[in-house]
């Protein structure tokens, strides 16, 4: 096909779409099933609604091709791994094949019945349950979800694009099952695989698919010679399949590099591509193989992980320069819109300005459209839509909004020093046992209590004026009372304010930062049925007035124990925003992390032996590629200890990490020079104990012992057995004993039970090691 052709039969498609619904309505109907007061049916109707009203929003847009199977009531590694049929063999006592209760076993587990580990999608902040693989598994073809989603999408009258976890990336992001031998590569079972994907694919074109979308994002990471040829070797047989429908290979969030050419040869009618941030690379990568002659390609020009409006001229660019690669060049977002909100045109409270800057969901399937528009029918079309565009661009690019020169100064006058503390860890430690007084294997908590309900009214209730100032305050001072004495009956050692004042870690602090916009409506699924909004960063970012201080210093005035104080790190605040692209990400967070550190220094001044600095997102944020790795480690744990270097020696830093593969960092994780650590543990089984130790972390540790995204309690016999592999490791004068992770999701009768569990399995362990 000709430059020409392939830009007249451009469309505009999806890779996915927000699933919550406006209202969360998903989020609400999921939970109610749980509680028992929604019935499995009536859970079923909703989220086919909600897949209704998602397609019939897409093509109101233009959308030419929907995406179906993309919808999931918790996961959809969760869904493949059910469409595989590689459910561990606890869960299969569980409940009937097939049902509700079996599926969210898998997700959130039972009291009797631990859950799949959960891990971060990549370098996302959307979390995936990591399916479980051995040498004795059996696959097993499951299609009913993905025939009966896509069934519904054609009786509405659309044309439908199944999208699937391909088989390699859910090989690769799998882990070895409790019980496999040492060594065991989930990848040796793409073999027995691939017949269940051919049996998959079968049925999809039997219940009417043209298209299938095989997602293989994991081949974005540097892959080695065996994973490539397993991918070669996947794409070759599914290739070779007599009854099946076209193949859309997806690739994104980075360049293919080296799998571009495989994939590029591979016996398949289209690839996505991502062209969007370092993926932009690709454009060139495709140049080099000579493009995909005869091939489909989707082209995603438009980003599906940030919030800022697309530059058309840009993308068309872009996209006028992939004509002549491929057959047929169709036009999409990045990735799914999975990661951004639904709508901005219901945010009324954000600055007009900085409003007219946004793109959401719906506006990026827009975008979407109007650039295949654009390619296929020529820019006359779309020039008014071209004009306006370009004039927010520069609206945006000279506001005085995102910039402040006092700011920019000060970040600029770091130096070395400044981010050093002035004594060595050993002197640190002596001065921190002295001021604290803590018995070996000291138990704590990572910060938040349970966010009841009455406690979430009573924001609600705040921000709608049906309660002043001076009452709200009184509800979260009662709180903290009773959390510092429930903690204080329970055991623990090292104590935490609760944090019930607090609606998200980074929202709170966004909130009190200049620089930053909240949403109100901007809901992001998380995992499961936890969403939250993440804040925008649209400037510079300082720090108008102490964000903490009041409220750690009212719980210390309760307690002789001591109590943290609890901030979010600088690359957090940015992983869990939506981060200006106007500037690099270094210089914003070093911003962020002088702002943090006027409030440790406002902490410490007010009494504050022990200050929580979190960063979960240091893992996650990682470049996906090894190449980028050094450059954002070395501005990461920089901005850390910016934040927390000026301290005395006597005051204790400590740190949170949490869902994450932590293997890959352990020298980062030195090289915050954090006195105190502490990490999720309980679902990969003290595994990062072990990571540690063989790094030769120098200082204290608390590998997570209990499992706070599951409604599970665990018992003291096995908190004592995590803390004995603990001890293997990390000597006890140095090992702490701490849930995973902050406790807002869970109830208080889960967390009073699991707690005491917690501090008499620490209090065993302590009187043996005496």
């Amino acid at each position: 096909m000709t430059t020409k052709s392939a830009a007249a039969a451009s469309r505009a498609t999806v890779h996915g779409y927000p699933r919550q619904g406006p209202g969360r309505e998903l989020k609400k109907a999921v939970e109610g099933y749980w509680k028992g007061r929604v019935a499995a049916g009536d859970l079923h109707r909703t989220a086919a609604e909600l897949r209704r009203d998602n397609w019939r929003q897409l093509v109101s847009a233009g959308v030419h091709e929907v995406p179906t199977g993309d919808f999931s009531l918790y996961d959809h590694v969760l869904d493949t791994t059910v469409m595989v049929g590689a459910v561990p063999e606890r869960h299969r006592a569980v409940a009937e094949p097939g049902s509700l209760d079996r599926y969210f076993a898998m997700a959130r587990g039972t009291r009797d019945v631990a859950p799949l580990e959960m891990t971060k999608w990549f370098d996302t902040n959307y979390h995936y349950l990591v399916p479980e693989l051995g040498p004795e598994t059996v696959f097993s073809a499951d299609s009913r979800k993905q025939t009966g989603e896509l069934a519904e999408a054609v009786a509405q009258g659309h044309t439908a694009r199944p999208v699937l976890v391909g088989p390699v990336t859910y090989l690769l992001l799998a882990k070895p099952a409790p019980g496999a031998p040492d060594g065991f590569e989930p990848l040796t079972l793409l073999d027995r695989l691939l017949p269940v994907y051919a049996e998959i694919l079968t049925d999809l074109r039997a219940a009417g698919a043209g298209w299938v979308q095989l997602d293989e994002p994991a081949l974005v990471a540097d892959r080695g010679p065996a994973e490539l040829d397993a991918a070669a070797r996947a794409y070759r047989e599914l290739g070779a399949l007599a009854d099946r429908p076209k193949l859309l290979v997806a690739s994104y969030f980075d360049r293919l590099g080296e799998a571009l050419p495989v994939l590029a040869a591979a016996p398949v009618e289209g690839l996505a591509m991502d062209f969007t941030g370092p993926a932009a690379a690709n454009l060139d990568d495709l140049a080099g193989v000579g493009g995909v002659p005869g091939k489909r390609l989707v082209a995603g020009v438009v980003d599906g992980r940030n919030v800022w409006i697309n530059d058309l001229r840009r993308s068309l660019a872009t996209l006028a320069s992939l004509l002549g690669f491929a057959d047929r060049v169709d036009v999409a977002p990045s990735c799914s819109l999975l990661h951004v909100p639904l709508n901005a045109a219901v945010e009324r409270d954000i600055d007009p300005r900085i409003q007219r800057w946004l793109s959401f969901a719906r506006q990026k399937a827009e975008e979407a459209v109007t650039l295949a528009q654009g390619l296929s029918e020529g820019t006359e079309v779309i020039a008014g839509l071209l004009a306006a565009n370009s004039a927010a661009l520069a609206a945006r690019s000279s506001s005085e909004l995102t910039r402040d020169a006092s700011v920019r100064a000060r970040a600029s006058a770091v130096t070395e020093a400044g981010t050093r503390r002035d004594q060595p860890y050993p002197e640190r430690a002596a001065a921190q046992r002295a001021r604290l007084g803590l018995p070996p294997l000291p138990a704590t908590t990572i910060g938040s209590f349970p966010q009841t309900s009455e406690l979430r009214a009573a924001r609600a209730d705040l921000r709608s004026g049906r309660l002043d100032g001076e009452d709200y305050d009184k509800r979260i001072a009662a709180e903290i009372r009773d959390v510092i004495r429930f903690q204080e009956k329970a055991g623990l050692d090292v104590l935490v304010h609760g944090e019930p004042e607090r609606n998200d870690m980074v929202q709170y602090f966004a909130e009190r930062l200049e620089g930053y916009a909240a949403t109100r409506h901007g809901w992001v699924q998380s995992y499961g049925t936890r969403y939250v909004r993440p804040p925008i960063l649209a400037g510079d970012v300082s720090r108008r007035a102490p964000m903490t201080v009041e409220w750690t210093r009212y719980a210390q005035e309760q307690t002789r124990r001591p109590v943290k104080g609890m901030l979010t790190g600088p690359v957090t605040m940015l992983a869990w925003s939506f981060v200006r692209d106007d500037q690099p990400q270094a210089e914003t967070a070093r911003q962020v992390a002088l702002a943090l550190r006027d409030e440790v220094a406002d902490l410490e001044a007010a009494g504050t032996a022990v200050i929580q600095v979190d960063e979960p997102a240091l893992r996650e944020t990682l470049p996906l590629r090894a190449a980028g790795r050094p450059e954002y480690l070395r501005w990461a744990t920089e901005c850390f200890r910016l934040a927390t270097s000026g301290v005395r020696a006597d005051t204790q830093i400590h740190t949170h990490m949490c869902y994450a593969e932590f293997g890959d960092i352990v020298r980062a994780i030195d090289d915050l020079d954090a006195d105190v650590i502490s990490l999720e543990a309980a679902r990969s089984h003290m595994r990062v104990a072990d990571e540690l130790a063989a790094a030769g972390y120098p200082r204290e540790a608390g590998p997570g012992v209990y499992d706070i995204h599951s409604p599970r309690v665990p018992t003291v016999e096995e908190v004592v057995s995590l803390l004995r592999k603990g001890l293997v490791a990390i000597p006890p004068e140095r090992l702490w004993v701490n849930p995973d992770c902050g406790l807002k999701t869970r109830s208080w009768p889960e967390v009073r039970e699991a707690l005491q569990n917690v501090v008499t399995a620490a209090r065993t362990l302590r009187a043996e090691t005496r």
